[in-house]
């Protein structure tokens, strides 16, 4: 499985030695859930094998590695996450786990353009100030697009 590295790798969730904290973007839900969420070296829900929030995490984190501009409609990807040539790479392949993950997040997105724009501007200006980003190949769906599952 392709996101099972990422318990391994944990560098999503710690900041380096000299990088200001990161102050996770928060939806206006999570903010009045969460309050907030800011790395300064070691994410306090991480855990062994990797998030101990599971489902519950903030979305800025289950969108990462990916990155939305709601400017032109795009996803980027942090270059500095080693799965970055496997994600790119699977997106060809329907079902990989890139997939399912740009499917779940491109849908979350949909929602959030209508009820938290907000959120998605200001995560990605946080994105672009902290990562080095690279825009993802073209996808087959754009985020105003439902997904239509195919008749095979």
């Amino acid at each position: 499985m392709l996101f099972d590295h990422c318990a391994q790798c944990q560098r999503c969730c710690n900041v380096d030695a000299g990088f200001p904290p990161l102050e996770i973007t928060l939806t206006a839900k999570e903010q009045k859930k969460l309050g907030s969420v800011c790395i300064e070296t070691s994410c306090t829900h991480l855990g062994p094998k990797g998030c101990t929030m599971g489902e519950n995490k903030p979305f800025g984190c289950t969108l990462y590695p990916l990155s939305y501009n709601p400017n032109n409609k795009s996803f980027y990807f942090d270059t500095d996450c080693p799965l970055m040539d496997d994600y790119f790479d699977s997106l060809s392949i329907k079902d990989s786990d890139a997939n399912q993950h740009l499917s779940k997040v491109n849908e979350i997105i949909v929602q959030l353009e209508k009820t938290d724009p907000t959120f998605l501007q200001t995560n990605h200006e946080v994105d672009v100030s902290y990562f080095d980003l690279k825009r993802v190949p073209a996808v087959h769906f754009t985020p105003k697009q439902k997904i239509k599952k195919s008749k095979l």
